[in-house]
């Protein structure tokens, strides 16, 4: 983006901050921006027919939130929920659309950020259909680790339940150690 480009899009975001648990955005809502995180980890799911929530992804510094969504103009197909507190900044939908009509670098660089997230999925989708509960959890944990970093102690610097990750790996929390 150019600088009066970048200018644009910093004069029309505001900040917002989440306390654990709180919803940034609910499944079937209509967005009207994207949310970007500052700081902290959100986490993406879906509401299951037993009622239980199933995390599809977590999301930490920089990454973008809603865009999909905006981009496709379709209600939001999951929630958005603080993993911790969380800061985010906010861009109207107007100045998005508006960036992606204007600077083909831009509308490539997002375009090949949904392809990256595609893989994700699939990949995940396999995942999910071809490997043992103790796969996923390792992999999990690994994944983790390379994404949030250890703290100084040894421990990941995110802070999961059993239940947290029981709805990552999609398992019961009883099947997780």
């Amino acid at each position: 983006m150019t600088k009066e480009e970048l200018k644009q899009v910093s004069d029309s975001k505001t900040s917002l901050g989440y306390k654990r648990g709180d919803i940034i955005f609910d499944e079937g809502e209509l967005l009207n921006g994207v949310y970007c995180i500052r700081s902290g980890v959100c986490k993406l799911v879906k509401l299951n027919s037993n009622g239980k929530d199933q995390t599809v992804k977590l999301l930490g510094k920089g990454e973008l939130i809603g865009q999909r969504s905006i981009i496709s103009e379709e209600r939001t197909n999951l929630s958005a929920v603080a993993l911790n507190d969380v800061e985010l900044c906010y861009v109207p939908k107007d100045q998005i659309l508006n960036s992606l009509h204007v600077n083909k670098d831009f509308s490539f660089d997002v375009l090949q950020h949904l392809a990256q997230n595609l893989r994700q999925a699939e990949d995940d989708l396999i995942d999910m259909a071809q490997k043992s509960v103790k796969q996923r959890l390792a992999e999990t944990i690994i994944t983790l680790k390379n994404d949030f970093g250890v703290a100084d102690d040894g421990s990941i610097n995110v802070v999961l339940t059993r239940d947290d990750y029981a709805s990552i790996i999609g398992t019961a929390t009883e099947s997780v150690i």
